[in-house]
């Protein structure tokens, strides 16, 4: 079954019929570098600049067969934008009112786009835990109970959120390889994109390694190593669209067979890095899938052919990672060598204290003997 149209004959009756069908890019200069063959599967491309049209499209059009989605209805989701901006698209075209709420990590440049597409925006604190009532999930399942009608899309946890994956993404990258696929290397958050792709494509060939990636601050890394939730692993962190502070049900843990954690400054870089060699211009997820690809550089064959999902575009973050100013004020050095930068900043921090404890002891043995 293949969801979105292949060929496209003539014109599109609307917007909607051009989501899916991305390209397969070869990365060449990563290519080189790496020793392997490394292509990227650019969701940019998509009508909605990211890979949650694909979702937005596939569950508005799942629902409504369903009859759970009446005419005149308002969608609702929790959102770090991307969806958002894809539901907002869609519920415009199909005259659904539409709201959605975000975390205060969301920038401005994305809230703009949301409100552009006639959709209204709830900004929670993102400090909060899930069960907060301020948090964005908690503030989403409120206002589905209050208004009448209302269809929440809830995105972690509804499984149609992978199947529009597994129909369409997977059998994409499964044709554009020609099935020659080694490596599948995706960002984890509500699970649907890595674990519908992955489904389909082990399907085919079950000796693929697919690499989910995940930022520190998140609880899924550990998740998936343990089985356990572990609120210690918690903590802010920059990247959007990347981790989780819940477990959700779109993660097919199994079909995962290796987890990379990423950082905030190396997955900015990134995103730099790419638009300059290789002239694609990507988000901050996008980034950060390509910093985990560089940690697996000693793993990668010749022989190996390795796709890169990158979710969305850079013109979403041009107030962030493509703006100096910003860069500056996060502390993103570029002084600081990629693969150093973990190890500099925990020797600094260490030298610090260390400063500090020998003060304090001093201090101590002074005035207390």
């Amino acid at each position: 079954m293949d969801v979105f149209p292949g060929e496209r004959q003539g014109h599109c009756q609307s917007i909607l019929q051009t989501v899916g069908n991305t390209p397969l890019i070869r990365l060449n200069r990563v290519s080189e570098r790496l020793g392997s063959e490394v292509f990227a599967k650019v969701e940019g491309f998509n009508p909605g600049h990211s890979a949650k049209d694909r979702v937005a499209l596939y569950m508005i059009e799942k629902a409504e067969r369903e009859g759970r989605l009446k005419p005149g209805a308002t969608i609702i989701e929790a959102t770090s934008g991307n969806t958002g901006f894809s539901l907002a698209m869609v519920s415009r075209l199909k005259g659904y009112e539409c709201i959605l709420t975000l975390t205060s990590k969301a920038s401005g440049a994305k809230l703009r786009l949301l409100r552009s597409m006639g959709a209204k925006v709830v900004v929670c604190p993102s400090e909060v835990t899930p069960e907060d009532p301020r948090s964005y999930y908690s503030q989403a399942a409120r206002l589905t109970k209050e208004i009448p009608g209302a269809f929440y899309v809830n995105q972690n946890f509804d499984p149609a959120n992978a199947d529009a994956h597994y129909y369409s993404t997977g059998p994409e990258i499964w044709r554009q390889t020609g099935g020659q696929i080694t490596h599948y290397i995706c960002c984890v958050g509500t699970g649907g994109t890595i674990s519908g792709t992955s489904r389909f494509l082990k399907e085919q060939n079950p000796e693929l390694t697919v690499v989910g990636v995940d930022a520190y601050g998140s609880v899924l890394q550990k998740y998936w190593e343990t089985g356990l939730f572990d609120e210690q692993e918690i903590f802010p962190y920059k990247i959007e669209g990347l981790g989780k502070t819940i477990i959700p049900g779109n993660v097919n843990f199994e079909l995962i067979d290796k987890m990379i954690k990423v950082n905030d400054r190396d997955s900015a870089f990134r995103c730099r890095e790419v638009a300059l060699e290789e002239g694609i211009f990507v988000g901050y997820s996008s980034g950060a899938a390509l910093q985990a690809l560089y940690k697996l550089k000693n793993e990668l064959k010749p022989h190996h052919r390795v796709v890169v999902l990158l979710p969305d575009h850079g013109s979403r973050y041009l107030s962030k990672v493509y703006s100096d100013e910003w860069m500056e004020e996060q502390g993103f050095s570029r002084s600081v060598r990629h693969s150093t930068y973990s190890t500099q900043l925990y020797r600094r921090y260490r030298v610090g204290y260390r400063r500090l404890y020998h003060k304090v002891n001093h201090y101590l043995r002074k005035y207390t003997s």
